[in-house]
Parts: structure tokens; sequence; C-alpha cells
């Protein structure tokens, strides 16, 4: 992965009309405030900002003309055209019948109902955000690395470590030899073990865990090919990663708290990669889960019957 991050995202084909916002949320923070306005202002009024000229923008959100074509193409379109394209697609979208989105954070006295409809539309809206953004092909890169890979190493700490042992366990049931670690000193031990073939995977919303850095950075100068899952893809981490697989950052409040909500996209890219690995090495992995279920077969049957 390149030291500028930010640079990756402008290379390759302009994102889909769907993926606008999602990209909008995804390096929003990372942005400066006067581009922050100006992706604040298209992603709330995609039609309205479609009608616009670069210099109606900058004069809209209070900035100017370089300022709007900055951010167009670290949104991951070469020019300002581009973006009015893609910024009528989505107001067309938009119009075709969607319904309104759920604003409201979840307050202290939500009734029960209400907090349901509300964790259900974030949920809805994170999985949708991080899949409209995911890189399939750096995701393509980390698969063909999984699959061939002499040991999988897996480090996340929080909430982030319950991803990293669902994944380990995924690829454990289809043959693989990973391990999830949790604790940041047999992190590095094991790291240290590592050598070319072998594969490192840090998950860390924040970018900037250091109990997560440290160990992929001991990977890496192992010279195992490394990945970091994470929501903030400028974050420290990344200088360590051969392969950056960006995930939402998903909007949090008082009650939830981002480093919680950030379990849902990283389950959503942990699954993507475990089937990938599956589809890769099926005429292995396919035995390996038929026989570990039939090992577990008896665990979820009556002991006894009448």
């Amino acid at each position: 992965m390149t030291q500028d991050v930010k640079e990756s995202f402008s290379e390759g084909a302009p994102p889909a009309p769907a993926a606008l916002s999602a990209k909008v949320r995804t390096l929003a923070p990372t942005m400066t405030r006067s581009m922050q306005l100006v992706a604040e202002a298209v992603a709330s009024d995609p039609a309205g900002c479609a009608a616009l000229t670069v210099t109606g923008l900058a004069e809209l959100t209070g900035t100017s003309e370089a300022t709007v074509v900055r951010t167009a193409r670290l949104l991951g379109y070469p020019g300002y055209r581009d973006l009015r394209l893609a910024l009528a697609g989505l107001a067309a979208q938009q119009q075709s019948g969607r319904a309104p989105a759920v604003t409201a954070d979840i307050a202290v006295d939500d009734p029960i109902a209400d907090v349901v409809a509300k964790l259900a539309y974030d949920e809805q809206q994170t999985l949708s955000d991080t899949a409209a953004a995911l890189d399939t092909v750096q995701l393509g890169a980390v698969v063909t690395a999984a699959a061939g890979a002499r040991r999988i190493d897996i480090y996340g700490v929080g909430a982030s470590s319950l991803v990293g042992m669902d994944l380990a366990q995924k690829l454990l049931r289809i043959g693989l030899i990973a391990h999830a670690h949790t604790d940041p000193h047999l992190a590095v031990t094991n790291a240290v073990q590592l050598r070319p073939g072998d594969l490192a995977i840090a998950i860390t919303h924040s970018g900037s865990t250091g109990d997560v850095i440290e160990p992929l950075r001991v990977a890496f100068d192992r010279g195992a090919t490394t990945v970091a899952i994470t929501g903030r893809p400028d974050g420290p981490v990344s200088q360590y990663a051969d392969h950056v697989l960006t995930t939402s950052t998903a909007r949090e409040s008082e009650l939830r708290p981002a480093a919680m909500s950030s379990r849902t996209s990283q389950l959503l890219v942990v699954d993507c990669l475990f089937i990938g690995v599956a589809q890769r090495t099926y005429e292995t992995a396919a035995p390996a889960l038929s026989a570990s279920y039939e090992a577990l077969a008896h665990r979820h049957s009556p002991r006894h019957t009448r």
C-alpha cells in the first residue's frame, strides 16, 4: 500500500453513483474542513449539486473551485464533470421511490420498538455503504494470498477481536491454519515466526490501535503478506499493509460508539473474504466443511429420545 493512501482512492474506475454516499461517509473524517463542506453538500443534495457548475458549487459551500475539484478526485472521480454525472445518477435513484432515511440517534428514553427500527436501519446502511465502497480488486488479492498461505495470523482487540475470532474459526473449518490473537504480547511473538508465504490480517476500526499495528509491522518486516481491515484507510496501520480493505464508518451515538457499530461492516468484509477463499479452495474446503459438520453433529442431537 502506498504511503499516500488518500491518493489510492482516485485510482481505477470512478465509483458508481450508489457508492458516492458511502465514499463521503468513509472519507469525510480525513478531509480538510473545506473539503468536508463540499462532500456534505453533494451527499445531502445530489440533485441540486448536479445542476451546479464547479463555480456554483464552490460559491454554495463557501470554498474554492480548486477545493471542489480536489474533493471530486478524492472521492474517486477524474474531475468535477464526472462527479456531476454521478450526482445526477444518484438523484435519479433516490427519486425512484427509495424510502426516506432514518436519521435520528437512539435516545435514552426511546421505546424499544423505535430502538429496533433505528438499529435495523443503521445496520442496513452500514452494510450497503461497506459493500458499495469495498475494493474488490484488493479483496481478490487477499483471497489469493489467504488461499495459498502456509499460515494466517489475525490481530484484533476489543470488538475487533470478536471479528478476528470469527474469521479464524471459519478458516479453520475449511482446513486452513489460522489463529486469532487478542493478547498483544502473544501477537508479536507469533508475528516474529512469520515469513514470506504467510498472511497477517489486522482488524482495527480506528486504524491507529497500537496493539494491532505492532504485530502487523513485525509481520510486514518478516516478509509476510499483510492486510488491514479498517474504517480509516489513511490511518497508521495502512503503512504496514500490502492490502487495505475499507469498512464503512458507521454513524455513532452516545449509546453506540463507533468501536461497537463498526463490527457489522467488519463482519461483512470477513464473510466476503471467507467465501472467496472457500470458492478458491473448494476441492479441499468442501470435504473439510463436511467433516467438521459430521464431527459436531452429535452435539446438536437430543441426548435422550422418547
